[in-house]
């Protein structure tokens, strides 16, 4: 019964959509998590830590910050495999180039593979900076979270990278919430609007929430 699921397109699209949502969530929480920069180093430092010390004392040191780093990976690989399942199938079921022109989608639909490639880029280039360090400017500090995120922007492609994966990001939230919405059906006539809106929203949010850090280092604001 699992197989035949996911073999299925509806299949696959409602991985997509709850592996989407499961991601969302994260962002949403990571976002305000980011915020705190702007209260200072001890405040952001101390949350920095204390994503290391929830769950004490019934879960070990790091064991809850480890569970959520498993099921994100989980979520973005379900989420990667289903649309590249999906985009291939896609292709084979119509060979041919159309005959008529189909009716151009919106941006953020067009943009959607491309969008997905540049976030995973992103994700093991933010990996490698901030968590691991190896590709970090200057010198790395374990622990030091505040001045970790200073000196990634404190350069002119840490900035670049950081704000073109945002701007990426809000265009696959952008349709991507919608689309998920419609395949777990929540969807309806009456609903769409509301919903486009909830997308457009989230979007917006995300993306200038994640922004500001680095504007906000570049111009001084936090430093």
């Amino acid at each position: 019964m699992t197989r035949t699921l996911w073999d299925s397109s509806v299949g696959k699209k409602t991985v997509m959509a709850v592996s989407g949502l499961i991601m969302l969530l994260y962002l949403v929480v990571h976002m305000i998590g980011n915020l705190k920069i702007f209260f200072g180093s001890g405040e952001f430092n101390h949350y920095a830590h204390w994503l290391r010390t929830m769950g004490e004392p019934f879960l070990h040191y790091e064991w809850a910050l480890w569970i959520v780093r498993v099921v994100l990976v989980a979520a973005v690989v379900l989420h990667a495999t289903s649309a590249y399942q999906l985009s291939r199938r896609d292709i084979r079921a119509r060979p041919a180039s159309y005959v008529h022109r189909k009716p151009r989608a919106g941006y953020a639909t067009r943009t959607m593979r491309w969008g997905g490639i540049i976030l995973a880029l992103f994700i093991v280039w933010h990996i490698l900076d901030l968590t691991t360090g190896t590709v970090h400017p200057g010198g790395f500090q374990s622990g030091h979270p505040y001045q970790n995120v200073i000196d990634t922007f404190s350069t002119w492609y840490g900035n670049t990278i950081y704000i073109v994966a945002m701007l990426a990001l809000g265009l696959h939230v952008q349709h991507g919430f919608w689309s998920a919405a419609q395949t777990l059906g929540a969807g309806n006539a009456a609903r769409d609007r509301a919903l486009k809106a909830l997308a457009n929203a989230l979007a917006l949010v995300l993306t200038l929430g994640f922004i500001s850090v680095p504007v906000a280092v570049m111009t001084g604001v936090v430093s």
